[in-house]
């Protein structure tokens, strides 16, 4: 007997639970090899996050096209990008169950997709994305390149994800051209001006600016510290996790994961932080917020905007200063002062040295004009004799 198959449509209906809001259950039918029909059921979302039918129906409309994924009609896959984005977000984006994306990662392409894709491609079917037509809607957005490349990647992800379950042949994105380049230079600090905010920083503050300007750690990573990740006896932290909004989760890659020295300096000034904060015991977070009893850690927008930038700005620091301008400073120091690039990349733990190479390393002045000299003066080797004039061999010309 053949297989017989067909296209499921399904309902939702709303469902009672003994603790919780009430669910509204996305019922369908499979007919199996041998002809029979077998009922199946999935939760698609509380009403308090649903909460008309309607809305229920939109959102079952991903798990309407998972139930029939291998159906071999055309018909049997998503009819419009908004039934693609359901799906995408049903398989890669839904909570922690798959582990390929942090918590960070997954609000961002929520945020993308809801605010830029959505409302211009939403009612689009998926022959209809054309790339030129994508590269002059992108060209029209008014966010930094940056922004638009990941716009333009999440829409290419959204078309790979098709070709992975066979409703599309080919990514109409891959001819989307979309520069990631940097409009603006980050700020760095320079060796003075880091040492002019430390010493003026309060103990708390400078604790925190000074593992980080000194780790190059991300600032999720650096909130997410627990005093049992760092061995004082080793002199090494332990970076196991991350915290976004308060959500915690894994490191942003696997050499995110390796751990970091701690010089010995460092060490005392965290120490001398651990004696005066009132949540110093192994489990607590070492920079845990009083206001939440010390069951969360600290706000990192918080510190910079009330704390680190006031600062700042009062000893005539006018930098744009972030958690990222410490990373920058930091890797920018170890490349000044000789450091092999191996080096630098794996102090910042980094998947790859291009990233080092291409972001993290900006050359200081001093060093660039240092840098210069040397090679002015290997052309020139008698530069030091010259005193006086610029330019002495054209006095002999008579240029």
């Amino acid at each position: 007997m053949s297989r017989r198959t067909r296209y499921q449509q399904g309902s939702v209906q709303r469902e009672k639970r003994h603790n919780g809001p009430d669910v509204w259950i996305f019922r369908w039918r499979e007919t199996g090899t041998d002809g029979s029909s077998k009922y199946r059921k999935a939760i698609v979302g509380t009403v308090a996050s649903l909460t008309t039918e309607a809305s229920a129906l939109k959102a079952a409309q991903a798990l309407r096209i998972d139930a029939n994924q291998q159906t071999p009609q055309a018909d049997s896959g998503p009819s419009t990008i908004a039934n693609l984005v359901s799906h995408y977000k049903l398989k890669e984006l839904a909570g922690e169950r798959n582990g390929r994306k942090a918590f960070s990662t997954r609000a961002a392409y929520e945020c993308y997709l809801e605010n830029w894709v959505l409302p211009r491609w939403g009612e689009y079917k998926l022959d209809q994305v054309k790339p030129v037509a994508v590269e002059e809607w992108l060209d029209g957005i008014k966010r930094a390149r940056g922004t638009r490349a990941k716009i333009r990647n999440l829409m290419s992800a959204l078309f790979t994800h098709a070709m992975r379950y066979e409703w599309i042949d080919r990514n109409p994105i891959k001819l989307v051209r979309q520069s990631a380049k940097r409009e603006r230079i980050p700020d760095v600090l320079e060796l003075a001006e880091i040492q002019l905010l430390l010493s003026k920083l309060a103990v708390r503050e400078r604790t925190l600016a000074l593992l980080d300007a000194g780790t190059g750690l991300r600032v999720s990573e650096l909130l997410a510290l627990r005093w049992r990740d760092i061995d004082f006896d080793r002199l090494e932290i332990s970076v196991t996790r991350s915290i976004w909004h308060q959500v915690v989760g894994d490191c942003k890659t696997e050499a995110s994961a390796k751990p970091v020295p701690l010089d010995g300096y460092m060490a005392e000034d965290l120490q001398r932080w651990r004696r005066l904060s009132p949540f110093a015991m192994a489990d607590d977070w070492v920079f845990a917020s009083e206001t939440k009893k010390g069951d969360q850690p600290l706000w990192p927008d918080n510190l910079m905007k009330r704390y680190i930038r006031p600062v700042a700005r009062a000893n005539g620091i006018h930098k744009r200063i972030g958690w990222h301008t410490f990373r920058h400073t930091f890797g920018t120091l170890l490349k000044a002062n000789g450091e092999d690039v191996k080096t630098v990349q794996e102090l910042l733990r980094h998947a790859n040295s291009r990233i080092t190479l291409e972001v993290y390393t900006q050359a200081v002045t001093s060093h660039k004009r240092a840098a210069q000299s040397r090679v002015v003066r290997m052309m020139v080797p008698n530069l030091g004799e010259v005193k006086g004039d610029a330019h002495p061999q054209r006095e002999q010309s008579g240029a």
